[in-house]
């Protein structure tokens, strides 16, 4: 059975590229009806962020990446949360002491602080002497009995090459004497993520690892883990990164938008989803537009290219306004009505939804859309002069005028009678419509963009409002 996990560290909101590699980790478990498993890789305690991991949990739950075993649903190989598997892990590490492929390291800081100098001044990497390698059982004996602080250490050769696979670059070799000899276990007994990681996708059977293009470079120490316990190595998908230009990764450590972060902005759910898939990843038509299911469906991992992707907010505003657009009326306007607040109660909020639906990209643009509804924006006169529907000052005052009486002799603010009222004056009079309804719509809304037309404008502000608001525009182009 195919077995994918989803390993994230709780230090802060899930960036995009984090939740593409859930994403990815999702779709291929459930294209071959596997199973996808969620772990908490929570080693590494300088970073832990609290409340972290509710957030992992929250944004899963969210985007419909429902997994199989996990931290608050437990399985079958639990526990799922590494800091509760720490008695796991030490076995594994004196195991790889045994064989030979694993030491005890007792040096200090300050010479491994000297060793990194060393290193910047030489213009080298920084890597690990192997200082330790060689002690004495004896030796190391009497250090632990003296309670000295230790790490273990893998113990790399220097020598020959070190093979890997991967489904999208194929298969790499690397020369050992490039391989550092990483902690695996730390002074505290915690293991370390590199360590950690490959023991427990062994004790999960694990068959496919997702994963950023940058720990390509860890691979190879992994191999050698895998090689050393004689267990079949997973399947390795390495994909490229998310750019936020041609120079730059998108990186949540520098402050890029996190999938809360587009939720807030007015983003859709779904549609973040269906565009971050699209972020190296190709169908085999020409298809931009995915349910999660149908994501499932078409999802095939050997079409992720090796190419990095931008990251463009533009086309994900483009996608967001056309889920928007197929929004169930009714769910459209739940979400858009907490932008109502401090609109006047005679609005008619429905209609306010109708008119918005097809008209905003997210839903945080409702407010500066709509804030006319509150307060009559100090407008220029200029907004009544347009060249297409040949309106000026002068034509605007005329119309505003005439149309005055009209309006204040009705009582009937329904959308049918003021359009009726409005297509009779203009019928009257041989004048264009937008000759009309143009001036009208600007002394309504004080702009040159507002939802909705005159009509359904006279409509929300109903009799008082809309007599008012004629009549300063009236006053204003005298």
């Amino acid at each position: 059975m195919i077995r994918t996990r989803f390993a994230p560290s709780p230090t802060g909101y899930m960036h995009i590229g984090n939740l593409r590699t859930a994403l990815y980790t999702y779709l291929i478990a459930k294209k071959q009806n596997g199973k996808f498993i969620l772990r908490i890789e929570d080693t590494d305690t300088e970073r832990y962020v609290h409340g972290a991991i509710d957030i992992i949990l929250d944004v899963l739950k969210d985007t419909g990446l429902n997994y199989d075993e996990g931290p608050n649903i437990g399985g079958d190989f639990g526990p799922y949360v590494q800091s509760e598997r720490k008695h796991i892990y030490e076995k594994y590490a004196e195991k790889l002491v045994e064989q030979g492929n694993a030491y005890y390291c007792f040096c200090k800081d300050d010479r491994l602080s000297k060793l990194r100098e060393e290193a910047l001044k030489n213009n080298t990497v920084f890597k690990y002497d192997k200082h330790c390698l060689n002690l004495t059982k004896e030796k190391i004996k009497k250090k632990i009995e003296n309670g000295e602080p230790y790490v273990i250490r893998q113990n790399n050769p220097i020598e020959g090459t070190t093979t890997f696979n991967d489904i999208l670059y194929g298969e790499i070799t690397v020369p050992n004497f490039e391989l550092e000899d990483m902690i695996l276990l730390k002074t505290d007994k915690m293991p370390t993520y590199n360590f950690a990681n490959v023991i427990d996708d062994h004790l999960m059977n694990i068959t496919h690892i997702v994963r950023g293009k940058e720990y390509l470079s860890s691979a190879p120490k992994y191999q050698r883990l895998y090689e050393a316990f004689s267990w079949e190595v997973p399947t390795y998908i390495h994909c490229p990164h998310i750019m936020k230009n041609e120079t730059e990764k998108l990186s949540k450590r520098n402050g890029d938008a996190s999938y809360n972060d587009l939720i807030e902005k007015g983003y859709l759910s779904e549609a973040i989803i269906n565009y971050i898939a699209l972020l190296g990843w190709s169908p085999d038509s020409n298809e931009e537009f995915f349910t999660l299911e149908e994501l499932i469906k078409n999802f095939n991992y050997e079409n992720i290219s090796k190419s990095s992707s931008i990251f463009d907010i533009k086309k994900l505003k483009w996608m967001n306004s056309e889920y928007i657009k197929k929004m169930d009326k009714e769910k459209f306007h739940n979400m858009a009505y907490k932008y109502y607040e401090n609109i006047p109660k005679q609005i008619d909020k429905h209609l306010l939804s109708e008119m918005l639906q097809n008209r905003i990209e997210i839903f945080t643009q409702i407010p500066d859309i709509i804030d006319f509804l509150i307060e009559l924006p100090d407008y220029d006169l200029s907004i009544f002069e347009h060249k297409k529907m040949k309106t000026t000052i002068e034509s605007s005052k005329k119309v505003l005028t005439e149309i005055l009486p009209i309006f204040e002799n009705t009582n009937d603010y329904s959308i049918e009678n003021l359009n009726s009222l409005l297509n009779s004056y203009i019928s009257e009079n041989s004048y264009k419509n937008g000759f009309v309804l143009w001036p009208i719509r600007c002394a309504l809304s004080g702009k040159i963009s507002s939802p909705g037309g005159s009509s359904e404008l006279a409509y929300l502000f109903q009799k008082d409002e809309t007599l008012r608001r004629i009549k300063i525009a009236i006053n204003k182009l005298n």
